[in-house]
């Protein structure tokens, strides 16, 4: 099962996002947000689907704006990848999980069952 844990505040981000040793997916949301709300299943399904390969973190963008604004979030929801402490690839509004999987290039974190 892949990691699932937030990052409101610009320590836990640094901590659970960018000196991470495996790709982080994160979800940049807010409570208020209904597409936020719709997308979360989805992003929890990847976070499923992916297992160890992958982190999922959620950042509520009300509690940890200073990390929304550096990283340019002006639409929610934002589905980030970051892969070495660097954002890498998003995509921005409620998709399908198969659409975010394919924008954010995830196939290649699939782990392949050997015979």
């Amino acid at each position: 099962m892949a990691t699932m844990t937030t990052a409101d505040d610009q320590a836990s981000f640094q901590r659970e996002v960018l000196d991470s040793t495996v790709p982080v997916v994160v979800d940049f949301w807010a409570a208020w947000c209904g597409p936020c709300r719709a997308v979360a299943p989805e992003v929890e399904a990847l976070a499923e689907k992916y297992g160890s390969a992958i982190k999922v973190v959620k950042v509520d963008v009300d509690a940890n704006q200073a990390v929304a604004g550096r990283y340019g979030i002006r639409g929610i929801p934002t589905i980030g990848l970051f892969e070495g402490g660097k954002l890498t690839k998003q995509a921005v509004g409620a998709r399908p999980r198969h659409a975010i999987e394919s924008e954010l290039g995830l196939t290649r974190f699939a782990v392949v069952a050997k015979s």
